[in-house]
């Protein structure tokens, strides 16, 4: 998908659109929710039997997006012996990534391409049964399900199937979907752990907004509406993702001369290596500091330095699921600090920048933690 340009590309996203309605999108936050509540308590489980011990959340973490992606994206369509087969698989294409590309038998790279071919198998084969599903008018449950019924009505209105929209190229997408989604999100919520524990004036104002608006005694599910009144919470996470982007650098191809600046324009066919990561501390007001306030209705500084704030991409291929994905930050960050009390073990560099390949704490994120709730929530999709 993201090789896709012109009349081709906007084909696709015009499909791509229902999958990120506020439908769909409250559909996703409920999965959502139930898989990071079920985390959170294996979590402190963990820090419990060795309290003394901190635990580094980086895997942790990782394997809760995951398990998010697999339920959010394709849901039924995995069995249980199919989601374990998709970890393993996944994070052997994931260490090839930071390997040096030797196509060859044995090498780290060619594991990777041997796993992405499994990979895409099992998602093709997803595609393949939610299609089953949408033609026999079932409610959709889950991101590959919107996506099927939309391209199932398409279908019966023109009597031809749109472009791009086989089950190998539904497939294909998916995994960009998962790819896109698993290590981004994994760097954000490290960072939002690791900054919210440093700046405890933050930690404070998120705890007080979330405590009037959701209750984890109340046993209910965050709704949509609650979820857009934590503004103070999403100007934390849009800050989380402003001051420590996950993917620092993103390759482009200039397609034609673009004008960078009065006196310079880049030519056609340049290979660029725009910095994210640089762009995020330019034009904004002490772009240094970790200030969500900035996102605020009266600062609006995402609007008024939009040219720099490009965590989601800019233009016709700016990320089309930066809504799931705000989501998804906002729902771990009101449940992570409501549920748990935490404190980074603090080393010397222990929060420097590594790449996993996406950027996170060097420590891996260090904490300990303990529940701070009288009682965890009983979620039902009921």
């Amino acid at each position: 998908m993201i090789y896709l340009s012109g009349q081709d590309q906007k084909d696709v996203r015009r499909h791509i659109a229902p999958n990120f309605t506020p439908k769909a999108l409250s559909t996703y936050t409920a999965l959502q929710q139930l898989i990071i509540l079920k985390h959170l308590e294996s979590w402190e489980r963990l820090s419990a039997a060795s309290p003394a011990e901190p635990i580094s959340l980086r895997l942790l973490v990782r394997d809760l997006n995951l398990e998010t992606s697999q339920t959010v994206f394709v849901g039924r369509y995995l069995s249980s012996e199919a989601r374990e087969r998709f970890r393993v698989d996944y994070n052997i294409f994931n260490t090839g990534l930071l390997k040096v590309p030797f196509d060859l038998p044995g090498f780290a790279f060619r594991k990777a391409k041997l796993s992405f071919q499994q990979l895409a198998k099992m998602l093709v084969d997803c595609a393949a049964k939610s299609k089953m599903r949408m033609l026999e008018g079932d409610e959709p449950s889950c991101l590959i399900d919107f996506w099927m019924q939309e391209l199932v009505r398409v279908t019966a209105e023109t009597k031809v199937a749109p472009p791009h929209s086989t089950e190998e190229e539904i497939g294909s997408y998916m995994f960009d979907f998962l790819f896109a989604a698993q290590d981004a999100s994994t760097s954000s919520l490290l960072w939002a752990v690791t900054l919210l524990d440093s700046h405890p004036d933050v930690l404070q104002k998120v705890r007080e907004e979330v405590s009037r608006i959701w209750s984890p005694e109340s046993d209910a599910l965050i709704t949509a509406e609650q979820l857009r009144e934590m503004k103070y919470t999403h100007a934390v996470a849009r800050e989380v993702v402003r001051y420590r982007p996950p993917a620092t650098l993103v390759p482009h191809i200039v397609m034609e001369d673009f004008p960078l600046t009065e006196s310079y324009k880049i030519p056609k066919g340049t290979i660029l290596f725009p910095s994210v990561y640089e762009s995020s501390f330019q034009g904004f007001t002490e772009a240094d500091r970790f200030e969500p306030e900035r996102f605020s209705e009266e600062r609006q500084e995402d609007v008024i330095f939009k040219r720099n704030y490009l965590a989601f991409g800019a233009g016709s291929h700016q990320c089309v699921g930066q809504r799931y994905a705000l989501n998804h930050l906002v729902l771990f960050i009101a449940m992570f600090v409501t549920l748990l009390d935490f404190k980074r073990h603090r080393t010397d560099g222990c929060d420097e920048i590594i790449y996993t390949p996406t950027i996170s704490p060097k420590d891996g994120c260090k904490v300990f933690l303990s529940k701070r709730c009288p009682r965890y929530p009983d979620f039902s999709l009921n």
